[in-house]
């Protein structure tokens, strides 16, 4: 008898094991998940307008439309802005830049290019003969505040010097995206203007939002009173794909990861079983003295969801144990041409602690079903035969 206790000890461990590693893995990789997810979010809000209100022929009188659209509900700034491509002339060399004409004034209240400038330089600070680059591009080129770069816009003019614009670096910026660091660059509203050649229009303006989420339907509203003349793109529009494909890895993980508890919980199926043949004799004494086979059910079903709550318990506690480790030391290091940020990012999210051990509770009970049903309807006289 104490041999057979042992081997249940065992197994029930086994079990216990193997719904605890199930459970863990699910949480540390959809927290990663959340974590990539949120973070993403975060820096693209961030380097970005909320809406952005632009003309297939830029717009000319953008003063106006600037006041009307900062009394829409939901906008608390605008910023107008000039958007276009340039080349940085190194040497030999060119490399192709995304250029975007800023108002000094305004820009620090709709993007956060002030929280990546640090706190020695704002953009407000930003002249006629300064630029703004980002942490990649001068790191890749070794520019420093206070040096000089060149660069050419072929739209400007006739291709010669006019072709070339020189600026003082004046600010790095460090979003944390690869992107925007190495291709990104600020300049002033008029400098943007003379070297696109359009004269004194701007290509758009950039909304920034009480509520990021509401998005759709401040563009809504906006289209309502201005009607369909302009292109309204919402941060949301922009990177829908880019969402998409996340949302999508993201619920792909979950199936996946679940499928090592439902393995697991085959190994509750089998603990169930050994126990109910062990403890046939019991079974039948029970009967014999009056317990129905509901309460015998009941026994076993909670024999049952007790070794898948010990198993979630542990799967939570390490989980959430890897999550925090993650989260506080930041240990694990990202190539940013890669992933577009320098460390792996991980989140926490309620819903997320809920589904997964809501999933495995369930699954666990479903384990549990047969062995109960199985023990439930044993008869006295069939359990106490060879007793």
């Amino acid at each position: 008898m104490a041999k057979k206790d042992k081997f249940l000890t065992v197994i029930n461990f086994v079990a216990v094991a193997g719904i605890a590693i199930g459970v863990m893995a699910l949480i540390i990789v959809i927290g990663v998940m959340s974590g990539f997810d949120h973070d993403l979010r975060e820096k693209i809000v961030g380097a970005n307008a909320h809406v952005l209100v632009e003309r297939e022929t830029g717009i000319k009188h953008y003063m106006q439309l600037d006041a009307r659209l900062s009394t829409v509900p939901g906008v608390i700034a605008t910023t107008p802005y000039v958007h276009g491509n340039v080349f940085l002339e190194s040497g030999t060399r060119a490399m192709s830049l995304i250029l975007r004409g800023v108002n000094p004034a305004t820009e620090g209240s709709v993007t956060r290019i002030n929280d990546y400038l640090g706190q020695t330089t704002r953009v407000s600070d930003l002249t006629n003969d300064g630029i703004l680059i980002g942490s990649q591009l001068a790191s890749y080129y070794g520019f420093q505040i206070g040096d000089t770069l060149t660069l050419i816009a072929p739209a400007s003019g006739v291709a010669g010097s006019s072709w070339r614009y020189q600026y003082r670096v004046e600010g790095i910026f460090n979003s944390g995206m690869y992107d925007y660091d190495m291709n990104l660059v600020l300049v002033t509203i008029p400098q943007a203007q003379k070297m696109f050649n359009i004269g004194s229009t701007v290509s758009g303006i950039g909304l920034k939002l009480k509520n990021p989420d509401q998005a759709v339907e401040v563009k809504r509203e906006i289209y309502e009173r201005l009607g369909f003349s302009y292109l309204i793109r919402t941060w949301i529009e922009t990177n829908s794909n880019f969402f998409a494909a996340l949302a999508l890895e993201k619920f792909a993980m979950f199936v996946i990861l679940t499928l090592i508890v439902l393995v697991a919980s085959f190994n509750i199926i089998s603990t169930m079983i050994v126990t109910v043949t062990s403890k046939v004799k019991d079974i039948g004494i029970l009967k014999s003295i009056g317990a129905s086979k509901a309460a015998i059910h009941r026994i076993f079903t909670w024999q049952g969801l007790a070794v898948g709550v010990m198993g979630t318990f542990w799967g939570f506690v390490g989980g959430v144990s890897v999550i925090y480790l993650l989260k506080k030391y930041q240990f694990i290091k990202l190539p940013q041409d890669i992933y577009y940020i320098d460390h792996l990012p991980v989140m926490i999210q309620a819903s997320d602690i809920g589904l997964i051990v809501g999933s495995a509770m369930l699954i666990t009970y479903v384990a549990t079903i047969y062995p109960a049903i199985k023990a439930a309807n044993l008869e006295p006289v069939e359990a106490l035969r060879y007793e």
